[in-house]
C-alpha cells in the first residue's frame, strides 16, 4: 500500500477497520485470479528499454536530417575465407570522439548469414568495474557455448561482387543466390536474395550499443538556506548528472546507467550502461512469428499503441507470472529470441543471439509507390526494434525461402528435438498434489477400473520431506518403491518434481554439499545467495558450472535418490529462477554465476542450464544404463528443444486460456521447440464439465499431453465426471493412443530437421495468404490430419479454413466433404465431437487396440489409413524404434514408406537402407512378429467395388486377403477395408487388388 502524502490526516483506527473489512468484502467479488502486474516491469520501468525506445523515437522525430553515429572506414574492412571483418566507430561526441566495435560477418554453409559485434575495451578489459564487483569486464560471449551445436562452418565460397570506399557487397548461399550490401557510412546491411532485398539491419538506424564510461562522482551541490529536505525541483536532477557526465548529450537519460530501484530492490550495476539495440525490417512483409513466450496471437501485433495493438513491447526476460494474462506481450516462463517473417511464398528469419532481458518493438508501415493507388498494390513493411540488457550484438539472418528452410537452418544451429521417451507422448496425470503413496496406486486402479489409458502420474512438490528435494514425506509416502512397482505392472511412469532452490537446512544432505563444494550462485559480494522459495530461505545450484552439473548427476543414482526406480522420470519448475523476495520474483541481476557472469548476462538461459544439468544426470543413473531422459521444464531459451518437453504454465480454467492455448503452442513449434503443451483442464480454478471435456478433445492434440490442477482445485481426475463427459474424455484418450504411431513418426521428423509437430497453416501452406493469420487449427506432422478444436462455450459447429484444393474427408465418418479452397467449412461439433479432418493423398499409421498404457501396445500390430487424393494418388510414413534407448542411433529402427498408386498400395524402407544386413538387436527381433493388420482406404475408388480379394506379396511369398467395399452413399466417400494382411511391418510389401 502506497504510503499517505504529506500533510494528509490518518483514518481513526475504526475507520482503518472499516475500510480492511470493506477491502476483505470487495476482494469477494472480484476475479478469482489475476496477474500481480505491478511485480514485472513496463518498458519505462526498465531503463535500458526506455533509453533505446527515446533513442528511436528521436531518430523517428528528426526524421531525414537524423545521423546515425556509426560508420565503418573502407581501411578498416577486409573480406577473407568467407569473413568479412571491419571495426565500426561509434561517435560520441560533438568533439569527434570514437568508440571502437569489431564487426565480423560470417556466411556459413547453410546459407545462413552471422552478424556479430563486440566492444573493443570490454573486449580487452580495459574498463574499470564499479563496487569492488568480481564480475566480467567482457560483454558476455558464451550464450554460443550454451545454444548453437553445429552449423557454424563458413563458406569459403562466398564472394566478393562489388567493392568501393562505400560500401561492399558480398554473394554466398546455395548457387550464390543471396547477397548482403554492407554499406560503410552509416552502416546497414541489406540481405537480398535473388536480387530482392528481404531483411534490412539498421537501415532505419536505431543500433545503440551502449559503450562504456567512467562514472564521473560529482559532490552534490551545496544547497541554499532553507532547500534542505526539499525535493528536487523539475529538470535539476538531469542538469546534476549532466555536468557529472559531460561527454552526455543532453538527449540522454543517465538516470538508470548506474544503479536502478524497482519493487524495493536496487541493481548495482558495476559496469554501468551496456545494452544493445538494433532495428531489423522486412520489407514486403505484413506477417511476423515467434519469439516465445507470449500469451498472445501467433501473428505478432504491433506495440507502439493505436486500436487493436499493444502499448508495450515484446518482453523476453523469463518470469514466474503468477497467474498471467491473455492477449499480452507481457513477458512468460521461456525466451527463444527467433522471429520468422511470411509473405506468399516467401519466409525470411533472424535469431538474436542475447540471453540478457531483451525486448521488441514491432510496427507495421503500408507504402504505396503509386500514391494513387489507393491501397492497391500496397505493400507493408514490418520494423522491428531489438534491445537487450547486456551482451553482444549476435545476430544470424536467414533467407529462406520456405518455412521448412528456415527451420532446418535454424536446427542445424540450435539442434533438434530431442527423441522423446515413448510413455512421454502418451497422456499424463498430475495435481498438486497426490498426497500418499495409497493416493497414487488408487488413482491408478480407477483409471484401469473405467478403461481410462494414461501413462505417466505426477508428484508435485508435497511428496517431499518439507520441500527437501531428493526426499521423501515418510508419513505420506512411506513405500515409494512399491508405488513404483505398482505403477510398472501396467507399463506406467512416475513422474516427480525437481527445483533448482535447495531449503537452507542443516543437516539436509543437498544443501550441506552444496554449500561445501561452493556450488551455489553467488550475490554480488561473492557469498551464496539466499533468497525465498517454496522450501522458505534457499540456496540455487549453478548449473552453469561443470563441477555443478557432475555434482547434480550423482544426486539422481537409483541408491542416492532412494525410492526412485527405472520408471521414475523429472519435472524441473520454478526455474526462471524464481526467488519470491527477488526482484520481479526472480534473481538480483548483480548475482555472479561460474566464471563471474553477472546473472544480468544470462538470465535467459538460467532454466535451460538447470534443464541440462538435469538431462545429463539422468542420462545414466547406474552402472552401465543409458537412456532417454524425460524432463519437462517451465523455462527454456534457443536449444532447451535438445534436451525435453515444456509447458505453458500455470493458466486458468477457462474458456479463453483453453483457446490461447493454440496458438501458444504453435508458436513454440515455429521456435524450434515443438515438444510442447498446456495444463489440460487449466491449472487454477474448476472447469465445468463442457470446459473440461473441450480441454481434452483439444489437448489430445497437443505434442505435450498433460492434465494439471492447483493444490485448490477440486479433484478432477476423468473418471470423476458424471456421464456423458467421461465418455467423451475417454474416447478423446482412446483417439490419441490409436494414433500415436502418427505421433512419434511427427516427432521423428521433430528430430531429424526440426520441423513442428503441430503445423500452422502458413507452415504448410505458404503459397495461401488467406491462412497466415489462422491460429486455432493446425495440421498434425505430415498426416495430413487437420484439427480445429473447439474452444468457445456452447458452440456446437466449427469453421475451418480450407487452404488448397484436395480433397478431405471426415476422420470419423468418412464423409467426403464440400470444400472450397481460400473458404471457410463449416462442420457439426457437438460436445462429443473433435473436428478433425483427412486431406487426400496421405497414408497414416495407427494402431487400433485399446490398451492401459503405450507401453503395452509396444509389440501390437498396425492399421494403415488411406486418405485417397484427388489424383487418386496417396503416401505416407511410420517411423518406430523401441522407444527407450539410444539404439536408434546404430540402426535399431524401422522406418518405412508407404505409398497407393492406381490399384498398388506398397511399403519399402524409406531411407533406401540395406535392412538384411543389419544385425538386429532384442527389439528388432520382437517386431518380427507385428504385422500390418488392417488398410482402411478412404475415397476408394469405384472401380474396386466389384473386387472380392487383395494379393499380398511380402518377403517371396503371395496371399489373398479379403476386400470389404463399401459404396458412396449420403455423402460418405466410398471406402474399402483391406484384411487382416499380415505383412511384417518392417518388411517391405505390396497390396495389388486384383
Amino acid at each position: 500500500m502506497a504510503s499517505a502524502g504529506t500533510g494528509s490526516s490518518q483514518p481513526s483506527p475504526r475507520w482503518t477497520v472499516f475500510l480492511c473489512l470493506f477491502a476483505v468484502l470487495c476482494s469477494l467479488f472480484t476475479p478469482g485470479v489475476t496477474v500481480k502486474e505491478n511485480d514485472f516491469k513496463k518498458c519505462h520501468q526498465s531503463g535500458f528499454c526506455k533509453r533505446n525506445r527515446a533513442y528511436a523515437d528521436n531518430a523517428a522525430a528528426l526524421g531525414s536530417s537524423w545521423q546515425a553515429p556509426y560508420k565503418i572506414p573502407s581501411e578498416l574492412a577486409s573480406f577473407q575465407n568467407g569473413q568479412f571483418q571491419a571495426t565500426i566507430l561509434k561517435t560520441t561526441d560533438d568533439e569527434g570522439n570514437i568508440v571502437r566495435l569489431p564487426l565480423i560477418v560470417s556466411f556459413l554453409k547453410s546459407g545462413t548469414a552471422r552478424v556479430t559485434v563486440d566492444e573493443q575495451r570490454r573486449l580487452e578489459k580495459d574498463i574499470e568495474i564499479r563496487h569492488n564487483s568480481a564480475a566480467r569486464k567482457e560483454r558476455y560471449n558464451e550464450a554460443e557455448k550454451w545454444s548453437i551445436v553445429g552449423g557454424l562452418d563458413v563458406d569459403i565460397n562466398a564472394k566478393v561482387s562489388h567493392e568501393s570506399k562505400t560500401g561492399i557487397k558480398i554473394q554466398y548461399g546455395p548457387n550464390l543466390a543471396f547477397e548482403a550490401d554492407i554499406n560503410y557510412e552509416p552502416y546497414s546491411i541489406e540481405f537480398k536474395r535473388d536480387g530482392a532485398t528481404h531483411i534490412k539491419l539498421n537501415d532505419r538506424g536505431l543500433m545503440n550499443m551502449e559503450h562504456w564510461r567512467p562514472k564521473i562522482e560529482k559532490p552534490a551541490p551545496e544547497k541554499k538556506e532553507g532547500e534542505e529536505g526539499e525535493e528536487k525541483k523539475e529538470g535539476e536532477e538531469s542538469a546534476e548528472k549532466k555536468e557529472e557526465t559531460p561527454e552526455v548529450t543532453s538527449l540522454e537519460d543517465e538516470s538508470t546507467w548506474w544503479e536502478e530501484t524497482f519493487g524495493g530492490n536496487t541493481d548495482s550495476k558495476p559496469r554501468g550502461p551496456e545494452s544493445v539495440a538494433l532495428d531489423i525490417t522486412f520489407p514486403g512483409y505484413e506477417h511476423v512469428y515467434g519469439i516465445p513466450e507470449h500469451a498472445g496471437p501467433l501473428s505478432l501485433k504491433e506495440t507502439r499503441g493505436g486500436e487493436g495493438n499493444y502499448a508495450e513491447p515484446y518482453r523476453l526476460y523469463n518470469s514466474d507470472v503468477f497467474e498471467y494474462v491473455l492477449d499480452s506481450p507481457m513477458t512468460l516462463y521461456g525466451a527463444i529470441p527467433f522471429m520468422q517473417a511470411q509473405r506468399k511464398d516467401s519466409t525470411v528469419g533472424v535469431f538474436w543471439l542475447n540471453a540478457a532481458e531483451t525486448w521488441i518493438d514491432v510496427t507495421k508501415v503500408k507504402e504505396s509507390k503509386n500514391p494513387l493507388a489507393l491501397g492497391i498494390g500496397a505493400k507493408t513493411n514490418t520494423h522491428t526494434h531489438w534491445i537487450s540488457e547486456a551482451g553482444l550484438m549476435d545476430v544470424f539472418v536467414f533467407l529462406g525461402p520456405t518455412p521448412r528452410d528456415i527451420t532446418k537452418s535454424y536446427a542445424e544451429l540450435t539442434g533438434t528435438t530431442a527423441m522423446p521417451q515413448e510413455f512421454s507422448i502418451g497422456y499424463h496425470q498430475c495435481r498438486w498434489n497426490y498426497v500418499s503413496d495409497d493416493d497414487v496406486k488408487e488413482v491408478d486402479r480407477k483409471m484401469d477400473r473405467y478403461k481410462i489409458p494414461y501413462d505417466v502420474i505426477w508428484l508435485d512438490i508435497e511428496y517431499t520431506d518439507d520441500k527437501k528435494y531428493f526426499t521423501w514425506d515418510g508419513d505420506m509416502f512411506k513405500d515409494p518403491i512399491s508405488m513404483g512397482k505398482h505403477l510398472d505392472e501396467h507399463g506406467r511412469k512416475l513422474v516427480t518434481i525437481i527445483d533448482p532452490h535447495i531449503k537452507n537446512a542443516g543437516g539436509y544432505h543437498v544443501a550441506d554439499e552444496l554449500k561445501s563444494k561452493g556450488l551455489a550462485v553467488k550475490n554480488k559480494d561473492g557469498n551464496d545467495f539466499d533468497g525465498w522459495c517454496w522450501p522458505g530461505s534457499s540456496h540455487w545450484i549453478d548449473a552453469f558450472s561443470p563441477a555443478a552439473i557432475k555434482w547434480w548427476s550423482s544426486l539422481f543414482d537409483y541408491d542416492k535418490f532412494k525410492g526412485t526406480m527405472e520408471n521414475t522420470f523429472i519435472w524441473n519448475d520454478m526455474n526462471e529462477p524464481s526467488v519470491f523476495n527477488g526482484p520481479e520474483v526472480t534473481m538480483p541481476k548483480d548475482n555472479l554465476h561460474f566464471g563471474n557472469w553477472e546473472h544480468r548476462d544470462v538470465h535467459n538461459l538460467n532454466g535451460m542450464t538447470f534443464h541440462n544439468a538435469t538431462f545429463e544426470a539422468t542420462l545414466s543413473r547406474k552402472k552401465g544404463e543409458l537412456r532417454r531422459p524425460f524432463v519437462l521444464t517451465r523455462s527454456f531459451f534457443a536449444g532447451s528443444q535438445r534436451l525435453g518437453a515444456m509447458w505453458t504454465g500455470d493458466n486458468q480454467a477457462s474458456w479463453e486460456h483453453l483457446g490461447a492455448a493454440i496458438p501458444m503452442i504453435l508458436a513454440q513449434g515455429i521456435s524450434g521447440f515443438p515438444f510442447s503443451g498446456a495444463d489440460v483442464g487449466g491449472f487454477f480454478g474448476n472447469p465445468e464439465l463442457e470446459l473440461q471435456s473441450r480441454w481434452y478433445q483439444a489437448g489430445a492434440f497437443y505434442p505435450f499431453f498433460r492434465g494439471h490442477a492447483h493444490i485448490d482445485a477440486r479433484r478432477r481426475e476423468p473418471f470423476l465426471l458424471a456421464e456423458p463427459y467421461r465418455s467423451i474424455i475417454t474416447s478423446a484418450l482412446r483417439l490419441r493412443y490409436s494414433l500415436l504411431p502418427a505421433w512419434y513418426t511427427a516427432f521423428y521428423h521433430a528430430n531429424l530437421d526440426g520441423s513442428p509437430i503441430i503445423r500452422p497453416l502458413y507452415w504448410t501452406h505458404p503459397s495461401e495468404e488467406g491462412g497466415f493469420g489462422i491460429d486455432d487449427q493446425f495440421f498434425v506432422g505430415s498426416t495430413g490430419l487437420l484439427v480445429k478444436p473447439v474452444v468457445e462455450k456452447d458452440r456446437t459447429t466449427a469453421d475451418i479454413y480450407i487452404p488448397d484444393d484436395e480433397v478431405y474427408y471426415d476422420y470419423f465418418s468418412y464423409k467426403k466433404l464440400s470444400t472450397t479452397k481460400g473458404k471457410n467449412l463449416t462442420v457439426e461439433a457437438p460436445v462429443e465431437s473433435i473436428p478433425l479432418l483427412m486431406r487426400g493423398g496421405h497414408i497414416f499409421p495407427r494402431r487400433d487396440t485399446p490398451r492401459r498404457s503405450s507401453q503395452l501396445m509396444k509389440f501390437d500390430d498396425y492399421t494403415l489409413v488411406v486418405a485417397v487424393g484427388k489424383n487418386g494418388k496417396a503416401e505416407g510414413e511410420l517411423y518406430v524404434d523401441d522407444g527407450d534407448s539410444f539404439d536408434y542411433e546404430k540402426g535399431q529402427y524401422i522406418h518405412r514408406k508407404f505409398k497407393l498408386e492406381g490399384s498398388t498400395l506398397s511399403s519399402t524402407e524409406a531411407e533406401g537402407r540395406d535392412v538384411k544386413s543389419l544385425r538386429e538387436g532384442e527389439w528388432l527381433k520382437q517386431m518380427r512378429d507385428v504385422a500390418v493388420d488392417r488398410i482402411i482406404v478412404v475415397g476408394a475408388p469405384s472401380p474396386w467395388a466389384n473386387k472380392k480379394e487383395v494379393i499380398i506379396e511380402s518377403e517371396g511369398k503371395k496371399l489373398s486377403v479379403p476386400l470389404d467395399y463399401h459404396k458412396a452413399e449420403g455423402g460418405r466417400a466410398a471406402f474399402a477395408i483391406v484384411g487382416r494382411v499380415g505383412a511384417r511391418i518392417g518388411a517391405d510389401w505390396t497390396a495389388a487388388i486384383a
